[in-house]
């Protein structure tokens, strides 16, 4: 089962929308433990050197992009128990999208959908969706499918 504590979110830019703010607050509170950074934005060779420079020896990094992997729901949720014990950190890079050293670093690609999102929603898509991702593996309410 996801144990939020084991996931970190690495997210480039802040989010400047308030309704955005409060879905990602609204989330985070469902997820206690799991930790978000956000990371100063500057372009993409910057931006994977504050990347780079978060990342600990021990995490699985699992990168953000449009060629990653889909899944549904109910898939992602069987990934990330597939994962084990192992500490997952998402990256979502900023308006350019991530750095190919950083794409190439990851364990996992993974695509939130073929349809290309601003990084603070996409911030908010990640969220929603290991909060999803917990509820289908706790057997809760919140997903119906």
């Amino acid at each position: 089962m996801i144990n939020p504590s084991r996931l970190r979110i690495l997210a480039v830019g802040k989010v400047r929308k308030g309704w955005v703010a409060e879905g990602v607050a609204s989330y985070r509170k469902r997820l206690p433990g799991l930790e978000l950074v956000e990371l100063r934005d500057g372009g993409r060779a910057r931006e994977a050197e504050a990347i780079a420079a978060e990342l600990q020896p021990s995490e699985r990094l699992v990168a953000l992009c449009e060629e990653g992997q889909t899944y549904t729901s109910q898939g992602l949720a069987q990934a990330l128990e597939g994962s084990g014990s192992d500490r997952l950190v998402f990256v979502i890079g900023g308006a350019d999208g991530l750095d190919p050293a950083i794409k190439a670093r990851a364990h996992w690609r993974l695509s939130l959908s073929p349809l290309t999102f601003p990084h603070e929603l996409a911030r908010l898509l990640l969220l929603e969706q290991l909060y999803r991702a917990l509820s289908i593996q706790q057997g809760g309410p919140y997903h119906r499918s």
